[in-house]
C-alpha cells in the first residue's frame, strides 16, 4: 500500500500500487478539455457536501482538499496524458478515493522535486500533502493516479515509509 513519507519534495517515494479494494464508485467524469475541470469541481463539491466553508464537523476540510487535488491531477492528465481523462470518486462509507486516469500507460508519474515556482509539475506533491495515501498503477490502456482522503484524519506531518510497502 502507498504511504506518506519524508521525501515530499523529491522525485523519490511515489509507490506503484493499486488503491485499496474496499472503495466503490460514487461518481465518474470523462474529460477531453481543461474547461471541463470546472464542472468536475462543482459536481464534486455537490456530491461530497462541501457547499459551505470548511468546518470542524464530519467532513472538516476534505471537500476543499479533494477539489484542489482533483483539479491539479485532472489538469495534468488533460495537458500531458492522452484523452479522455477519467476522474473517479469512490467511497468505503467512511473515507474517499479520488482517482484520475489518462490513456498514456507508457509514461511514469514523476514528482516535481525541487523546482522554481511556476515551473509546473506540482500536482503529485499537492496530492501527497493534502491526501492520506497516494499511488499509481497502469493497465493495458490507462495510467491511474489515486489519492485517499479521510474526514477523521487531516493530513499529518510526513511519516517514515512502512517496511515492505
Amino acid at each position: 500500500m502507498a504511504h506518506r513519507d519524508d521525501r515530499s519534495d523529491s522525485d523519490e517515494g511515489l509507490v506503484s500500487s493499486s488503491p485499496p479494494p474496499e472503495y466503490v464508485t460514487v461518481r465518474r467524469w470523462n474529460l477531453s478539455t481543461a474547461q471541463e475541470i470546472k464542472r468536475v469541481r462543482h459536481e464534486l463539491r455537490e456530491v461530497i457536501g462541501g457547499d459551505g466553508p470548511p468546518s470542524h464537523g464530519a467532513l472538516a476540510d476534505v471537500p476543499e482538499r479533494m477539489i484542489l487535488v482533483a483539479s491539479e491531477l485532472a489538469a495534468n492528465a488533460v495537458e500531458h496524458g492522452r484523452p479522455p481523462t477519467i476522474v473517479t470518486l469512490g467511497s468505503d462509507g467512511a473515507r474517499y478515493l479520488l482517482e484520475v486516469a489518462d490513456h498514456d500507460p507508457s509514461s511514469t508519474p514523476v514528482l516535481a522535486g525541487r523546482r522554481e515556482p511556476g515551473a509546473g509539475g506540482f500536482g503529485l506533491q499537492i496530492a501527497r500533502r493534502l491526501g492520506q495515501e497516494v499511488g499509481w498503477y497502469t493497465t493495458g490502456t490507462t495510467k491511474h493516479i489515486w489519492v485517499t482522503f479521510s474526514p477523521q484524519a487531516p493530513p499529518s506531518a510526513p511519516s517514515a515509509p512502512s517496511v515492505g510497502a
